[in-house]
Parts: C-alpha cells; structure tokens; sequence
C-alpha cells in the first residue's frame, strides 16, 4: 500500500505538490471547498468572459516545465504559454514606458528616454543576475532550523540579502531618474509591499521578468492549475471540488487526517495545507492546540496589502498593451497610504490587464475581457467597502479613462464584478483579504516563516504564499517542491533534482 497525502486546498501550490507527490507513488486526495481548482490561481466566468481571477503574469516558465518533467510529462501538452513582448505598459503623469526583454533594445530606449540611464540596466541586469544565482539555494531548500540557515551555500548567500537597504535603496545604485527606479520597484507588489520597505534582496523579481521574460498561456493563467490537475487525474490522484474541509483531524499535535463539511472524516499519513496560512490556523484547528500561531499571535503578523478588483465583459475590442500599469502621481503617497496609514487613495495606482489582444479565447470575437486591479490596505483598515465600493470604483474607471487609451469603458460594458477586500476575505477565505498573504519583511522570512514541515503539528506541512519561500507564482511553485522533498527524505525516497538556473546570454 502507498501512502496517503491528503491536500486541503487545490491552489497553485496544492495542486504542485499533489503533482510531484503522485508521480513518486503516492495516492493523493486533494480537497477544495470551490466548484474549481485553482484557488486565487482559478478562472472566473462571467457569461461568455473568461478572467483570471488573481496571477496574470507567469514567469520563470522552467520551474514549471521542471515539475511537469518529475510527473514525466511535457508542459506543451497541457497548456500553450505565449511570451509577451513588449513585456507591459508604463504609464508616468507625462511619459509612458514601454518594457521589452530585448536588452539591446530595452537599453537603448533607456538611454533616449532618461539621459544616459541604459549603462545603471546593463549594470542592474549584470549584478542581479549573480544576487539571483547566489539566492537560489535558499529559495529552493528548506529553512525549518538553523542548521540549514548554516550551510554553506546559504551563508555564502546571506549577503546578497542586502538586510540593510529596502528595495528603493538598491534600485538607487543603478538608476537616477524616480521614474526608472519605480519600472523595477513596482514588482514589489507581488509581495504586497512598498519598496521602501521590501527587502533589498527582491531587485530579483523585476530581473526574473527582464531575464527570463513574462508568459501568458492561452484560456489565461489559471490554465496552469488546470493543467496541474490534469496530470494529478491521470496519474491516479483524485481530486474532491466542492469538498470542504471543516477542521484537521488531530490525535494531540499528529494530524491523522481531516474532518469534512459534510460530517465524514479522511484519514492520511501526511497532510500538506494550501489553505491561506493565517485563515487555515484560525478556523481549521481547535482552540488551544496552537502556541506559536495562537489567533492572537496571527493577529499581530505584519500582512501584505489586499487589492480592489473591476473585471469588465466589453462589447468592443481594445487593441492595446497586454499588460499596462498607471502610476499614481505621488507612488510614494500612495504606497504609504495602502501599507502604513491605511487609508483609501485619492490617486490610486491601478493595473489594468487586456489579455483579449493576446488571446482570442477569453472573449467572444470584437470583445474584451478586462481585467483590473487597484492595491488597497487590507481588512485591518477601517474602510467601510459596503458604502466605499461604488465610489472608489468610479475613481478607478475616471483615472484609467483619463491616462489611458482604453477609453468609454462604461459605454461597452456588457458585464462587470467587483472584489474588494471584504470579498477576498469572506468569498476566497483569504486573512483579512491580505490578498498576498504575510508580509515579506525579514522577520518573516526563510526560517522566520511558518515552516514548509509545519513546526507545530506533526505529519502536517504547508504550501502556498503563507510558507518558505513566500508569495507568488514561482515561489509558491518551490514551496511545493521543497514540501514534497520533504516528504520523500522523510520516507528514505530519492528526492526531486533542483535543477542549476537556464543560462543566458548577454548578462554575463
């Protein structure tokens, strides 16, 4: 008899590591609450429209190609990933920035655009590329205990974290103009924090797009969850949708299993949690268990930012960027107003998506499916979404018709759902609609995080933003693989390779 896994959630990390952990054998059940899987990773549909629910940027595409090799399969068979290039829009009070992977080219328009500024890129690109190389180790092992913050090629590493300059401060060595420095900061976002406080150590993110490029696969992203779960079925993993989990099953601190919604109880050998972190220790555990992650303890956690979301069915066809993204006029006011005072902006930052002109699926044709994301603070705020959502909805709209081409939006709208944080928080169980999950700050990192072999339960591990290595696609995608080799050195089984980065040329 192979072992059981059983999964609680089948997001993006759930469904990596019911991926890894069927193809070396073991019988895997994987539950999930939702009609769909792939979590904050899922489609949405709305009438003939087809959205991205969260992630809409796919990057360092062979971590995925690598773990779709364990399952010995071909990630071109299971979805089609188009590079984007132009990798995405800019748009500054009086200039727009267009991004592109093409160093040469990208230089260039750096050095007409702000006098000179190409040779801090050439020297960003260069430099970061080694900070990644070096990283790598720690973003792709555990971090449970001290003795793996100590080995050699983590201590050989620890410098590149650059604990003592915020992201800002980094990008500052390299480029003059504000302007430039906030097309490489903006990433921070993924993490959902400021560059002036996100760790120096995460210029890696805007490199991983400008090195390795940004990827958009056809039917959206949320196609790699899908494809994840194609391969868990064929391998003979199950996965239960509609299937709630009510509370862990646990015998003192070991987790024997789970306790269901609809009353009936699942036994496992080990248990990988997907769930959000915070949300999962607060609601699945009986009172009392927890010491380290008490409700009380999780409540004083430093989270990242949560986001105001307009998805648009449009009866016109926008031939516009894929990706575009329109800075506030004062980004510093508006990141501190998100992250630190907690106030709504007036003058939002906003991300708009329009994936219809890279992909005819989405919508019917002459139609677009649109996409926009506006950063907010989380639900520790005292905004009141219930009287606040229409207006700052209006906001966002007005400010994308003024600075953007994507004009007359509310004339062509044939469908439309709002999210705000509110609904992150209650419709997707996401703690406090921290849509990004714990913050990144250094006291929340590597060893500092709730650990990939949970430290408070026994037979029980995590996946997913709210573990090492932290938030994000890619990294969400490692924790599973460090969880399931985990599991594999815990059971005597040859672990999954952890493959040297794909060289490249001209970063050298």
């Amino acid at each position: 008899m192979s072992k059981r896994i059983v999964i609680i959630g089948a997001g993006p990390g759930g469904l990596a590591a019911g991926m890894l952990m069927a193809a070396k054998g073991y019988k895997v059940d994987i539950y999930e609450k939702n009609e769909r899987v792939g979590g904050r990773n899922a489609a949405l549909k709305i009438g003939d429209f087809t959205f991205d629910t969260g992630p809409t940027f796919l990057s360092m595409l062979h971590i995925v190609e690598e773990l779709f090799e364990v399952a010995g399969r071909k990630l071109a068979d299971y979805m089609e990933p188009v590079e984007l290039d132009p990798m995405y829009e800019l748009i500054f009070e009086e200039q727009k920035l267009v991004m592109t992977r093409n160093a040469e080219e990208m230089k260039a328009k750096i050095d007409k655009d702000f006098e000179g500024g190409g040779e801090g890129y050439e020297r960003f690109m260069k430099e970061t590329g080694r900070k990644l190389e070096a990283l790598s180790p720690i973003l792709q092992t555990r971090m449970d205990k001290f003795s793996h913050m100590i080995q050699p090629k983590v201590l050989k590493a620890l410098p590149e974290l650059e604990v003592n300059k915020s992201l800002y401060d980094v990008l500052s060595r390299y480029f003059k103009d504000e302007r430039l420095k906030l097309a490489f900061a903006f990433q921070s976002k993924y993490l959902g924090m400021s560059p002036w406080e996100c760790p120096g150590a995460f210029t890696i993110l805007s490199y991983m797009e400008h090195a390795y490029g940004i990827y958009h696969p056809i039917g959206g992203v949320n196609q790699l969850s899908e494809s994840m779960a194609k391969v868990i079925r064929e391998l003979g993993g199950k996965i239960h949708t509609g299937t709630g989990v009510k509370k862990l099953w646990l015998e003192g601190r070991t987790v024997k299993g789970v306790d269901l919604e609809d009353g009936s109880r699942e036994a496992a050998d080990e248990v990988i949690i997907n769930g959000d972190f915070a949300h999962v220790m607060t609601n699945l555990v009986e009172p009392g268990i927890l010491k380290k992650y008490t409700p009380e303890k999780l409540e004083k956690k430093k989270y990242s930012c949560s986001t105001f979301m307009i998805y648009l069915g449009l009866d016109k066809k926008y031939d516009l960027s894929h990706h575009t993204i329109v800075f506030a006029k004062d980004y510093k006011k508006n990141v501190e107003e998100i992250t630190d005072s907690k106030l709504l902006s007036a003058d939002p930052s906003i991300y708009i998506q329009n994936a219809s002109v890279t992909d005819p699926t989405l919508a019917p044709e002459g139609k677009s499916a649109l996409y926009i994301l506006a950063p907010v603070p989380n639900n520790f705020s005292d905004i009141g979404w219930d009287n606040e959502q229409q207006e700052f909805r209006e906001l966002v709209l007005n400010i994308i018709e003024e600075k953007t081409e994507f004009k007359n939006l509310r004339e062509h709208i044939e469908v439309e759902k709002v999210l705000t944080p509110f609904g992150w928080e209650h419709d997707y169980s996401v703690y406090k609609g921290a849509t990004f999950n714990l913050g990144h700050q250094l006291t929340q990192m590597m060893i500092f995080r709730p650990h990939n072999e949970f430290e408070e339960l026994k037979q029980c591990w995590l996946v997913g933003g709210g573990t090492h290595p932290g938030s994000g696609l890619p990294t969400i995608l490692e924790s599973a693989r460090i969880t399931a080799n985990g599991i594999l050195k815990k059971d005597g089984n040859e672990g999954i390779p952890i493959l040297p980065l794909p060289q490249l040329e001209g970063f050298a």
